[in-house]
């Protein structure tokens, strides 16, 4: 038989949606600084292309 689960309180729930929404933003600052790079030629580390992906099959 179902049974109701305890309500998580506005203090639970607003960190662990903090932590979600930080973790995203770091992520998102890397990938513009690794586009920023990558414009500007100073990157070393570049993805691969879909040519030299073909190349290697």
């Amino acid at each position: 038989m179902a049974v109701p689960k305890k309500k998580t309180s506005k203090s639970k729930r607003d960190k662990r949606r903090a932590t979600w929404r930080h973790k995203a933003a770091v992520e998102a600052q890397k990938a513009l600084s690794l586009g920023k790079s990558i414009l500007t030629g100073r990157s070393t580390f570049v993805y691969p292309s879909t040519e030299e992906e073909e190349a290697e099959s």
